[in-house]
């Protein structure tokens, strides 16, 4: 197993991409922190990693405050004792806004999801990282950060700023032998797609054509699974990328191309 023995705080892992990691960190060995803001669905991902054989708590957090990240930092370590692998996963979508319309509030509670939480949950496992003598930390970007659609611009900023911070982090916590990557994955399907095409999440006829536009985008002719995200992620938590950082995987179907 590649994880084996590891420990690994997975947040916005109540569906979607962290939940797939979540249930395959287990299976690949790793005790896992499920962290979500939603108790209902962190304590399903717990029940379906202790369902297939695996360890795991669940951690309700809203990752864009400072005390509930510091606290589901504290949890896992006076849980497990440390804390091997951070996989920053939480985010939120928006719908296609265009730039006059996008509120003031929007953009910056979309900023403190998708890169505040990156900081705060760094800023509060790298000393434990340090004093362990290393460490993993996994961001989720997205290919829209690299390839950017119309209308979507608070969303695709927060992402480009994701990327940037994954490298940065690389460069300053190299040295202390802590490896800093980052996702970027093409449109998935997850239950969070919807709310990229409608606020309502609504899967109407509104739904299926938007849904359509975006697979024509994609080379391979289809959206992402969860699963996709997750065994890249768990290529960057294993010691299979010893000697990668500051990378961001491109999980596209060939998007950006």
């Amino acid at each position: 197993m590649r994880l084996s023995n590891k420990v690994a705080l997975i947040t916005g892992s109540g569906s979607g991409m962290g939940r797939a990691s979540a249930i395959l960190f287990a299976h690949e060995g790793a005790k896992v922190s499920v962290v979500d803001i939603n108790d209902k669905t962190g304590q399903e991902t717990v029940n379906l990693v202790k369902g297939k054989g695996g360890e795991a708590i669940f951690i309700r957090a809203d990752v864009s405050k400072a005390t509930d990240v510091e606290n589901m930092i504290k949890k896992t370590v006076d849980t497990y004792g440390k804390l091997d692998i951070l996989f920053n996963n939480a985010g939120i979508p928006m719908s296609f806004t265009p730039i006059e319309e996008v509120e003031e509030d929007l953009w910056d509670r979309t900023f403190a999801i998708n890169v505040k939480s990156i900081f705060l949950a760094c800023k509060y496992a790298v000393p434990i990282m340090k004093k362990q003598g290393g460490g993993i930390i996994i961001n989720t970007a997205s290919i829209i950060g690299v390839r950017p659609r119309p209308g979507l611009n608070a969303y695709l900023a927060s992402k480009g700023a994701a990327i940037q911070l994954t490298k940065g982090l690389a460069i300053e916590l190299a040295p202390h032998k802590i490896r800093v990557n980052c996702i970027n994955p093409v449109a998935t399907d997850t239950p969070m797609f919807p709310y990229f095409i409608d606020d309502s999440g609504a899967k109407d006829a509104k739904y299926e054509a938007a849904r359509e536009r975006f697979i024509a985008g994609i080379p391979l002719g289809r959206l992402a699974k969860a699963e996709a995200g997750a065994y890249a992620a768990l290529f960057f938590a294993s010691d299979e990328s010893s000697f990668i950082t500051g990378v961001g995987l491109d999980v596209d179907g060939g998007r950006a191309i």
